[in-house]
C-alpha cells in the first residue's frame, strides 16, 4: 500500500487534470453544456415522481427529493462500477504508450464523477427549501456516509477494472447484475415500509447500497442518526476490497497493453 500512497501523491496533479478535461469533454458538443448536470438527475427524478408517486400511489414524505437522494447516490455507484469494466479498454491509447498506475485511472473516473454527484447535493439542498424540509445538524452524516460509499465503489471498480481487461463478456453480465442491485437498493421507495420484517433490515444490511441509500435520506430527510455499526463494516470490506484490487492491479498491470492491443 506504500506504493498506492506514493503514486497517489506522484500523479495527483494528472488526476485533477484528467478530471477537469473528462468534464469539459463530456460536454463539448453539447448545446446546454454543463447544464446537462443538472437537468439529467433532475429529469429522471420527476419521472419516478410521476410513476411511483402519481401512478403507484407512494406516500413518502417529501417524496421528490427522496427520490433524488437515492437517484444521486445510486448514479454515482453505478456509473463508476459499470464504466470501470472497459476503463483499460477505453484508455487504450494511454495505456499502451505511456506508464501510469492503472487505478489511477479509476481515481479520475471517480473524481469526475464525484463532482456531478455535488451539483446533485446542490441541486437536493435547494429542493430542500421549497419542500420545506427542516436542516438539521443530522446532516452534517453525509461525509462519513460519503466516504463508505466512495471506499466501497473503488474497491469494487478496481477489481472489475482488472477482470474487465481478460473478461469478454463481464460488462453484459455487470449490466444485468446492477439493474438487480437497482431494484433491490430502494431507489424510488423505502425498503423499511415496503418490504416486510423482518427482511426489510436484512436486505438494508446486505446490500451496501441500500444502506447508504438509507443513511443519506436518515441525515437529510428523516433527521435520524445512521446506522454506524453497519456502515463501519461495509467501510471495512470496502478497504479491503481496494487492497485487493491495489495488488491485483499492481502484479497484472504490465500485462494490460498486450492484451488490448
Amino acid at each position: 500500500m506504500k506504493k498506492f500512497f506514493q503514486d497517489i501523491k506522484k500523479y495527483f496533479k494528472y488526476i485533477l487534470y484528467s478530471t477537469k478535461s473528462n468534464l469539459k469533454t463530456e460536454v463539448a458538443n453539447s448545446y446546454l453544456n454543463w447544464l446537462w448536470w443538472i437537468l439529467d438527475p433532475l429529469c429522471f427524478m420527476l419521472v419516478y415522481t410521476f410513476i411511483v408517486q402519481i401512478v403507484f400511489k407512494a406516500n413518502e414524505q417529501y417524496f421528490p427529493v427522496f427520490v433524488l437522494i437515492g437517484l444521486t447516490a445510486w448514479n454515482f455507484f453505478n456509473t463508476n462500477t459499470n464504466s470501470s469494466v472497459k476503463l483499460i479498454a477505453n484508455n487504450k491509447s494511454i495505456v499502451t504508450k505511456v506508464y501510469i498506475p492503472k487505478y489511477v485511472l479509476t481515481l479520475v473516473k471517480m473524481f469526475t464523477n464525484l463532482f456531478k454527484m455535488m451539483i446533485s447535493w446542490g441541486l437536493i439542498l435547494i429542493m430542500m427549501l421549497i419542500f420545506k424540509v427542516p436542516y438539521t445538524l443530522y446532516m452534517l452524516q453525509f461525509f462519513p456516509v460519503l466516504i463508505v460509499l466512495f471506499v466501497l465503489s473503488f474497491g469494487i471498480s478496481t477489481i472489475l477494472m482488472h477482470f474487465g481487461v481478460f473478461v469478454e463478456d463481464l460488462s453484459n453480465v455487470m449490466n444485468i447484475f446492477l439493474k438487480l442491485v437497482f431494484y433491490m437498493s430502494g431507489v424510488f421507495y423505502a425498503i423499511s415500509t415496503r418490504v416486510p420484517a423482518p427482511f426489510n433490515r436484512i436486505l438494508v444490511n446486505l446490500n451496501p447500497i441500500a444502506l447508504i441509500i438509507d443513511s443519506f435520506r436518515k441525515a437529510f430527510l428523516g433527521a435520524d442518526l445512521v446506522n454506524y455499526r453497519m456502515l463501519s463494516i461495509w467501510l471495512v470490506i470496502g478497504l479491503i476490497l481496494s487492497f485487493i484490487g491495489i495488488k491485483t492491479i499492481q502484479k497484472y498491470e504490465n500485462s494490460y497493453a498486450k492484451v488490448t492491443k
